[in-house]
This record gives structure tokens, C-alpha cells and sequence, in this order.
């Protein structure tokens, strides 16, 4: 299974509405774009993100999330998990920190020998600092596919 997303980062709200929403202007101005990659098989999962048009040279956390995007920046959920547990442990989840430079360009990937529950992840949310918390500046509703019980 591979998955391709594209969405550009617009404020909550805006007159055309957006998969990508922005929460941080400053940090992910309108009009930014981010594209996702997901490849799927039996032997695990593969994310890619790539962002251009944010701030230049800071240092992102981004991770997979359980819910869409919505207007409220909690409303993406908590961190997507392998396997529920307290606390966020990049084994356990998909973290995509990255930092852009000097242009806003940046990438991740994160690989994994196990695969995504169905309906169980569905937006990349960026956050202000690298880790496994902070601030949520954007967020990207992303039609993962997964395999295994709902």
C-alpha cells in the first residue's frame, strides 16, 4: 500500500478551507505546504514528511496523531501508539521532528517493522519544539491506511 498527501497551510476557518490548518502564523505561515508518504507492508510502515514555506532554520517536533485536524489545536487527539502506553517514546510512534533551513525546507522520515490499526492515525501535527510535546503550531489531515483489526 503507498499513500501520497499534499495539503498547503491555511488559518482555521479561512474562506477556502484546508486539510492543512495553521495555528502558529509566525511558525507556519498561510500558504506553506507540507507533503506526506506512507508505504505499508506485512514487514512494517514507512512515513515520510516534507514541509517548505516555514519559519527558516527552527528545529520542529512533528508527530502522527489519533484524530483529524480541527479548528481547536487539541482536537487531532493524543500521539498515534503501536502499542498504548504512558508517556512518548519515539519506538512506540511516529515522530517526524525535523528542522528547515535557511529557505523553511525541511524532511523526516520514520520507519517501523509494525503496522498502522485502521482508522487509528489520521493527521501530522507540528509542534514548536523538537520532543515528544509542545506548543501545536499545524496540523495535516492524512488518509492513513492501515491493516490489521479496526
Amino acid at each position: 500500500m503507498a499513500l501520497r498527501a499534499y495539503g498547503r497551510f491555511a488559518p482555521p476557518g479561512s474562506f477556502v478551507p484546508s486539510t492543512a490548518l495553521t495555528y502558529d502564523r509566525t511558525l507556519v505561515p498561510a500558504g506553506a505546504w507540507i507533503v506526506v508518504e506512507q508505504s505499508t507492508e506485512r514487514s512494517g510502515t514507512v512515513v515520510r514528511a516534507r514541509v517548505g514555506g516555514l519559519r527558516a532554520d527552527h528545529a520542529f517536533g512533528a508527530h502522527v496523531h489519533t484524530a483529524p485536524c480541527d479548528a481547536d489545536p487539541a482536537g487531532a487527539g493524543p500521539h498515534y501508539q503501536h502499542k498504548t502506553a504512558p508517556g512518548a517514546y519515539p519506538a512506540n510512534e511516529l515522530w517526524l521532528d525535523f528542522a528547515t533551513d535557511a529557505a523553511g525546507e525541511g524532511n523526516a522520515e520514520t520507519r517501523h517493522d509494525w503496522g498502522l490499526r485502521r482508522g487509528g492515525a489520521q493527521s501530522v501535527v507540528l509542534h514548536a519544539e523538537q520532543g515528544g510535546a509542545g506548543a501545536r503550531v499545524a496540523c495535516f489531515t492524512v488518509p492513513f491506511g492501515g491493516y490489521g483489526t479496526p
